[in-house]
């Protein structure tokens, strides 16, 4: 063989392990693509609290930090201003609100318990402590923190809409009806705010949705909230609602069964999901 034809061979040897490695590589990747990969932890990632800081400008930072859900960083910030005005019910407050968040319940209700402690007539916490009942599925003892914090304060939409879930997750339909009428009266927006981000009636079943969103649907119409009585007797007929017809026996529908989109969903027939 001469010298040319080595030269020659010497680099398609080369280009033909190049080419197989790759191919290694690349199968190598494919065979994990369906792999599970744990989250890592959470971690502090901002620098700690300036010892100089006041305790309002730490409480501010926190409160910015738990706003884009950095908890962790909140919470030093929460007990470094803490450490500057002790026996704070407010601060206690917010530490169980993003303890609340990381779904660290039993903290959670601790520091609710000692806001409430430091201050007995705080509505706020004692809401809140509701909120840990609920996602514990303590429902009586989540009504009983709710009805205290409504003593306390009755101008809160949220503590009304909270009770309402509370009530209903423990099938007490007539009151939950008469809970979130309230809530209702006080902000139309209610029910958008809690399911973006806030308490939501715990449902077992896909029979006891449907009829929250048929009752929901009811409360707006009775109002004259249209659009989203609508929007709830559409989620009602896909959720499969036993009891749709009493749509047309209602008086609170009296008014919605005059409009047009009424006869149009209805006729729609959206498939059950």
């Amino acid at each position: 063989m001469s010298s040319r034809s080595m030269f020659l061979l010497v680099p398609v040897s080369l280009l033909t392990i190049c080419v197989c490695a790759l191919t290694s590589v690349s199968w190598g990747q494919a065979s994990h693509a369906e792999q599970v990969q744990i989250k890592p932890p959470l971690l502090r990632t901002i620098d700690p609290p300036a010892p100089d800081a006041t305790a309002a400008d730490l409480e501010a930072r926190a409160d910015q930090l738990r706003a884009v859900k950095l908890y962790l960083d909140a919470l030093d910030y929460y007990r470094a201003a803490m450490a500057k005005r002790p026996n704070s019910a407010s601060l206690l407050n917010k530490v169980g609100i993003t303890e609340l968040m990381m779904q660290r319940y039993r903290e959670a209700k601790k520091s609710f318990d000692q806001s409430i402690k430091y201050d007995r007539k705080f509505a706020d916490a004692y809401n809140n402590r509701g909120v840990v009942f609920y996602e514990e599925q303590k429902f009586g003892a989540a009504v009983k923190d709710y009805r205290r914090a409504i003593a306390i304060d009755g101008s809160s939409a949220s503590f009304y809409s909270n009770l309402g879930a509370a009530l209903f997750a423990k099938k007490e339909f007539e009151p939950a009806v008469l809970a979130y009428e309230r809530a209702v009266a006080i902000d139309p927006d209610v029910f958008e705010r809690t399911s973006r981000g806030g308490v939501q009636a715990q449902l077992p079943s896909p029979g006891d949705r449907a009829r929250y969103d048929f009752t929901v649907a009811k409360l707006y119409a009775k109002m004259g909230y249209s659009d989203r009585s609508l929007e709830y007797l559409r989620k009602a007929l896909e959720e499969g609602y036993k009891d749709f017809n009493n749509v047309y026996k209602e008086p609170e529908f009296a008014e919605l069964r005059k409009d047009k989109r009424f006869t149009e969903l209805v006729a729609s027939k959206p498939p059950v999901l």
